[in-house]
């Protein structure tokens, strides 16, 4: 069995699936009595776009101590949208302004984030993550999906390799909000590069494709994925307001359907595949299903907005606790169930010996 965990993409919303993991990895550490276990070590594949994919980086970032371990908890990784979510989508008074009249490409000073970014990841690979994953974004000249590739990093060197730093900036890049990533590898090659949220908004089809043709001894009923969501948005925009307004002004709500709209797509998808194969239950999708209680908009990070976004999440991990406990569980089953195996291997080849 391989266990995936897929984060969504969703800006500052990413407070929601980030207070889920941290819940499954309290239940964890408090099942298994080890209360310095994390939660990386319960899944072997991850996936995140945008928002996700910064989540991700950071639950796989290797300790200074030991490379192979987490250096930050899922608590600590939540820290990027309580403690710098604000200031990451804190537009001055004039670009507000400009942006209305079409004057500006995008709302926010991409510096801002790439300073939260080098604070956190400073010089650290993708190569140089704890587990394989994928991360999401979109090359506007070779109009083509990326997809960075922890395990590809690994395998073709500098030619496929990239500063954290820069993955995360590409695959955050959301058109209107951010400028483009012009990013380079490690070989000097360079991309130019959008929010991944543009084609997998919900990256669980292209995590379950990469495991599978990464591990090729594994079939789609081997697989079992945990999928976590922002939320879809519901908004309703007026047919009048779209012909009047400046097209870079309309921007933010043609990202929000774009996006949406991949994500229910993609959850839509999914849910038929495991379905055909008569494992439903292998694909498990938590998000919130009423966003009513908050200001979904992905940049709205003010700190009364923040705290409602939390109410939110700390809801949706209630309404769903039972299946967190169940979760916990078989993914200490299955820890113990593979270091047992790993251990009969061990003898039987010491014995040999």
């Amino acid at each position: 069995m391989k266990r995936i965990l897929s984060i969504d993409g969703g800006g500052i919303r990413g407070i929601i699936p980030g207070m889920v993991v941290a819940a499954l990895e309290d239940k964890i550490r408090k099942l298994s009595g080890d209360p310095q276990t994390h939660i990386s070590e319960y899944f072997d594949f991850f996936s995140g776009t945008s928002t996700g994919g910064i989540f991700i980086s950071i639950l796989l970032f290797p300790s200074a101590d030991n490379p192979k371990k987490p250096k930050f908890s899922a608590r600590e990784a939540l820290n990027i949208y309580l403690e710098h979510g604000e200031e990451i989508f804190n537009a001055r008074k004039w670009r507000k302004f400009l942006g209305k009249f079409g004057l500006l490409s995008e709302l926010y000073d991409e510096k801002v984030l790439e300073k939260v970014l080098q604070d956190y990841f400073g010089d650290t690979k993708l190569s140089e993550l704890i587990k394989p994953c994928i991360i999401t974004a979109y090359n506007i000249e070779l109009r083509k999906n990326h997809i960075f590739r922890q395990q590809k990093a690994l395998s073709h060197g500098d030619s496929r390799d990239f500063l954290l730093r820069d993955v995360c900036r590409a695959t955050s890049a959301a058109p209107s909000y951010f400028s483009v990533a012009e990013i380079f590898s490690l070989a000097g090659t360079r991309y130019t590069l959008l929010d991944g949220g543009l084609f997998a908004h919900n990256p669980s089809i292209a995590a379950l494709l990469e495991v599978l043709k990464t591990f090729n001894t594994f079939k789609i009923t081997d697989m079992n994925i945990l999928s976590l969501g922002t939320g879809i948005t519901k908004n309703a925009y007026n047919y009048e307001d779209f012909k009047k307004k400046w097209a870079i002004s309309i921007s933010p709500a043609l990202v929000d359907i774009m996006t949406s709209s991949s994500s229910e797509s993609n959850d839509y998808f999914i849910k038929q595949l495991f379905k055909s194969v008569k494992k439903p239950n292998n694909y498990l999708r938590i998000e919130p299903t009423n966003l009513s209680s908050i200001n979904p908009a992905m940049d709205a990070a003010s700190k009364s907005n923040i705290h409602k976004i939390v109410t939110l999440a700390d809801k949706v991990v209630s309404e769903n606790e039972a299946v967190l406990d169940a979760l916990a569980e078989e993914l200490i089953h299955d820890k113990k169930e593979i270091e047992r195996r790993e251990r009969s291997v061990w003898h039987f080849l010491k014995n040999k010996e």
